[in-house]
């Protein structure tokens, strides 16, 4: 008979790009020593029920990281690789100024810089799309310009205020053919010494407001970069919880940088079949 084995591992729940805690964008982090099915994977961070949990574990040269919704496995995500290394650094003692994760998006180099962490990430190319109409509505609010990059939409407009206003009807959002959906405008006055703000939805994907999204801002931060001519900006998400990115643009990678505070520290556990039994 075939009996059953508990596995264990660290979880962490980091606010990531604040200083504060209860604002920023919550992730959680769970540190392996080898990876379980993708099942158990995506069971864990439905069980999080958070924006993304992310999943390192030990490679020859540095780490292999996984971000997971509470729906599906993405490509990339910024806050959660924020998190990850807010651990390695402030938890796990990692002994080195850099960490290099190993992603579906490649290799992404993080580091220590004062109390930022910087991670560098591949730019996104953006392309000028004709006006969705169902984007349109689903929005409530006509943008000024709407571009697409490989797999979002991205919708310009000229105030703030009018991203602030925005209320998504997230069952027309659901059904675009792209999952996340970045607004963004001018900061203008918005806060001293921010350049732009934006939100970002992603229904589709289980998020239907992500609270900030460092992904997003591969795309957003060389618009804004090429419309202000300066390669370093100051970005605010206007989400309920808020928070905030320093943005640097270099040809086709952008640094991101941010802070980050731990919020629970803990232990889960999960069983598997064991097949010495």
């Amino acid at each position: 008979m075939r009996a059953d084995a508990m596995v264990k591992a660290a979880l962490f729940q980091v606010d990531a790009f604040t200083t504060r805690l209860f604002s920023g964008n919550p992730a959680a982090v769970v540190a392996l020593s080898s990876w379980p099915e993708d099942k158990v994977l995506q069971a864990i961070a439905a069980e999080n029920n958070l924006s993304e949990t992310a999943f390192f574990a030990p490679a020859p040269s540095g780490f292999d990281l996984r971000w997971f919704t509470p729906l599906c496995e993405v490509d990339l995500c910024g806050h959660a690789t924020l998190a990850a290394a807010h651990v390695l650094f402030r938890h796990l003692a990692w002994p080195d100024p850099v960490i290099v994760f190993h992603t579906r998006s490649g290799d992404l180099t993080v580091w220590r810089e004062g109390a930022w962490i910087v991670m560098d990430f591949p730019a996104k190319d953006l392309t000028p799309c004709t006006m969705p109409p169902w984007l349109v509505a689903g929005l409530g609010i006509k943008p000024r310009e709407v571009l697409v990059t490989a797999r979002d939409y991205v919708a310009i407009y000229d105030d703030p205020k009018t991203v602030l206003a925005i209320r998504p009807d997230h069952e027309v959002l659901r059904a675009l053919d792209r999952p996340g959906i970045a607004v963004s405008a001018p900061a203008d006055g918005f806060g001293e010494g921010v350049d732009f703000v934006s939100r970002f939805f992603a229904p589709r994907l289980g998020v239907p407001e992500d609270p900030v999204t460092g992904s997003a801002h591969c795309a957003l931060a060389p618009y804004w970069a090429r419309r202000f001519a300066k390669p370093v900006l100051s970005a605010r998400q206007l989400s309920s919880r808020g928070g905030e990115i320093l943005c640097s643009v270099h040809g086709d990678r952008v640094a991101l940088s941010g802070h980050a505070i731990t919020f629970l520290t803990g232990e889960i556990e999960w069983e598997v079949d064991d097949p010495s039994a």
